[in-house]
């Protein structure tokens, strides 16, 4: 009874109730020193400051979508077989009265951003869906106008606080990550993104900038950012296309006699089938990280069966990232595998890009886990870590010198992660959370704009076909990769160009 209560399978928040001491007013009382970088300058901003193509929430409401995986999806020693998508309606309103609605999906990635031995699948998705719930309200009851970055900054600390109220309504033997909570409050960031750009009629890669921002980078980031906006750090328009970079699970069949039990629905059963249907030059190889051993053996088994399929297709270059999901104990298990894999095929060392969240995704306050030994090696990417900005200067300190940007940690922490990651020049690639429809639009139009990017998982085709289903025909080549590409040319409409 009590999760019944705790969020509505369908919430609608039309109305909004009167606070007496509005968001913003209250971070500049209470928590703005300590959350804002550059807090002397924030403190002078009036609120005569906005733009008159501001934005107010003036309705929204979210439902859920349940979807089966074809086969079970396995990374940092978990294995999912299901999702769930949280999606989210909002109206806006502009200062001048122009009304939009926008639309904002996203996976609720349970096993992976609130990871746990002691509470069940089942459990924790109860937990996103309440916090859902909390979210929803507080973002319906928002009535500061601004821009849809000053909106999700105002409320980030707000979506904290219900995220503590939860766990302990809940009495759960854990508080909820604040990765959890980046990834419930995603869908709702994205709506109102969505919602701005149509509400101009523009794209939403062509809102970041000062005639429609009433704030630079400094207000979000640091002071070393004064003067410049997110724009700058984005193409104006689209990419025609970026590589799709395939997902290789855990326990993924990589030739045909590792199949025990055939789908038989018509996709590619195996690796080498994946990789000749679809074109593929670049996989995402997913590794135990605590079994040298096996980790070196799956990667040059994966090199060895890649090259013989290369070779009938008459590819001679191709590439592979490896993610190990925090699983490796320390640098010196990186640096020993690293060497392994360099002795028995130097090709396939060559062909290693990046290493993705190779420890704990939990940033030492000391570099008692320093990583710059294999950064000298490979660029190593930041992921499961990357919460804030905040996380990307303690991370940078122990050795990390890439960012993963992810669709499902928000629109509004992409953008501006980007323009700290460029500024830092740091290595850059996209990633996704089996992001289906609306998600992968929204991921793939990050991919595109951004500049140093030129791959973008993309694994729901692969675990969950299904939920691609009813976007294939509006969006030709993004859903199904051809000569390994995802088309990206399309993503020019107004908003995130999902709906």
């Amino acid at each position: 009874m009590f999760l019944a209560l705790l969020h509505l399978r369908a919430t609608h928040v039309p109305a909004r109730t009167e606070n007496p001491m509005t968001r913003r007013s209250f971070l500049k009382t209470t928590v703005g020193a300590t959350l804002l970088p550059s807090v002397s300058n924030v403190m002078l901003i009036s609120k005569s400051a906005g733009k008159s193509s501001d934005i107010r929430v003036k309705g929204l409401r979210i439902d859920y979508e349940d979807f089966p995986y074809r086969r079970p999806y396995e990374f940092g020693g978990r294995s999912v077989d299901r999702t769930t998508l949280l999606n989210v309606h909002c109206t806006v309103e502009t200062t001048a009265g122009r009304v939009a609605e926008g639309f904002g999906s996203m996976t609720l990635g349970n096993l992976w951003s609130f990871p746990t031995k002691t509470l069940s699948y089942d459990t924790t998705l109860e937990v996103m869906k309440g916090l859902a719930g909390r979210i929803a309200k507080l973002t319906g009851d928002y009535d500061e106008p601004g821009h849809p970055i000053d909106i999700n900054f105002a409320l980030e600390s707000q979506y904290l606080r219900a995220a503590a109220e939860v766990s302990e309504e809940m009495h759960l033997d854990q508080p909820i990550p604040k990765l959890c909570v980046l990834v419930t409050a995603s869908p709702f960031d994205a709506a109102i993104h969505d919602a701005f750009g149509k509400a101009h009629y523009l794209n939403c890669y062509l809102t970041y900038g000062p005639e429609f921002m009433s704030h630079d980078l400094a207000r979000y980031l640091a002071p070393e950012f004064k003067g410049a906006y997110p724009g700058q750090y984005l193409l104006r328009a689209p990419k025609p296309w970026v590589w799709c970079n395939h997902s290789v699970g855990a326990a993924d069949p990589i030739e045909l006699s590792d199949v025990k039990k055939p789908v038989n629905d018509g996709l590619p059963e195996d690796l080498a089938e994946w990789i000749a249907v679809d074109g593929l030059t670049h996989l995402k190889i997913k590794l135990d990280g605590n079994n040298l051993e096996r980790d070196v053996a799956r990667v040059l088994r994966i090199d060895r069966v890649t090259a013989e399929v290369q070779k009938r297709r008459g590819i001679q270059s191709w590439h592979y990232s490896l993610d190990f999901n925090e699983q490796c104990p320390d640098a010196v298990y990186l640096v020993r595998f690293m060497h392994r894999v360099k002795s028995a095929s130097p090709d396939g060392y060559d062909r290693i890009t990046y290493i993705e969240q190779p420890t704990s995704r939990d940033l030492p306050d000391a570099p008692s886990q320093s990583l710059f030994e294999i950064s000298k090696l490979k660029p190593v990417v930041m992921d499961e870590s990357l919460t804030g900005f905040d996380a990307l200067l303690r991370g940078r300190k122990i050795g990390y010198t890439g960012v993963a940007l992810k669709a499902c940690k928000g629109q509004s922490q992409s953008v501006l992660l980007n323009a700290a990651a460029q500024k830092f020049r740091m290595y850059m690639t996209a990633q996704d959370l089996t992001c289906p429809g609306a998600s992968l639009i929204q991921s793939a139009g990050i991919a595109a704009h951004v500049p140093k990017i030129d791959t973008l998982e993309s694994n729901a085709r692969e675990y969950v076909p299904a939920a691609n289903r009813p976007w294939l025909r509006k969006f030709p080549g993004l859903f199904e990769v051809r000569n390994g590409k995802l088309r990206t040319e399309n993503l020019v409409g107004p908003g995130l160009s999902a709906v």
